[in-house]
């Protein structure tokens, strides 16, 4: 079955301080996004790699295709005004056939054996949600009060949100609505349930100085394992 990466990065770097949109910024010597498109290059050699970027980062394309030591076949498409809308552009170029990974462009810690998880999952039932526990403590605010949830019924949701295109290109032709904040809910206001699995906690998504910290000591750990 035909495999689709659509990386979606349409950061701008203010939480990190930076006139450079975060994805571009180096991570252990190269721009984040160069790690993230090399963990689904490097997980599957038949995988078609989709770089989604705003109008008006799309110069900034070369700057990752060049970190890369041998040329590396990938479509740039432009994003649009939503998460949703670029993502909805980045399944156009995507065959019917086929098994869409959509995932943050900074979050570059996806790991081989979470990749293989999510494909092998969505093949047998359609959908693929990496997540994982909560490990802190949480209280949800009514009003001025707040009151403690039970966190075992709590998950964090990761990317690469996995799914048999089947199933998520009809739920992207759907109208856009302002509760869509992932594929997930996308696909569940088509009518369609969605399936968790096991996620990573080093697979972390880049949105601070101290994220960038974190990523660059876990990526070191990695080439020295």
């Amino acid at each position: 079955m035909k495999k689709y990466a659509v990386i979606v990065a349409g950061g701008k770097g203010v939480r990190m301080g930076s006139a450079v949109p975060k994805q571009f910024l180096p991570l252990n010597g190269h721009p984040i996004l160069y790690h993230t498109i090399k963990a689904f290059a490097d997980a599957y050699a038949d995988m078609q790699l989709v770089l989604v970027l705003p109008q008006d980062q799309l110069s900034y394309a070369q700057m990752v295709l060049q970190s890369f030591p041998e040329r590396i076949d990938i479509t740039i498409v432009a994003g649009g005004e939503t998460r949703y809308h670029s993502v909805q552009n980045g399944l156009k170029v995507v065959d019917a056939d086929s098994i869409v990974f959509v995932h943050d462009g900074v979050r570059p810690l996806a790991t081989t054996e979470l990749i293989h998880r999510c494909y092998e999952q969505a093949v047998d039932k359609g959908s693929a949600i990496p997540a994982i526990p909560v490990a802190d403590s949480m209280r949800i605010l009514e009003d001025e009060d707040s009151r403690p949830i039970d966190r075992e019924q709590m998950r964090i949701i990761q990317t690469p949100q996995t799914f048999k295109a089947e199933v998520i290109l009809p739920a992207f032709a759907q109208e856009y609505q302002a509760a869509f904040t992932d594929e997930a809910t996308v696909v569940e206001a088509y009518g369609d349930n969605v399936y968790l699995v096991q996620g990573e906690r080093s697979n972390i998504k880049v949105t601070t100085p101290e994220d960038m910290i974190v990523a660059e000591a876990l990526l070191k750990a990695r080439e020295n394992a």
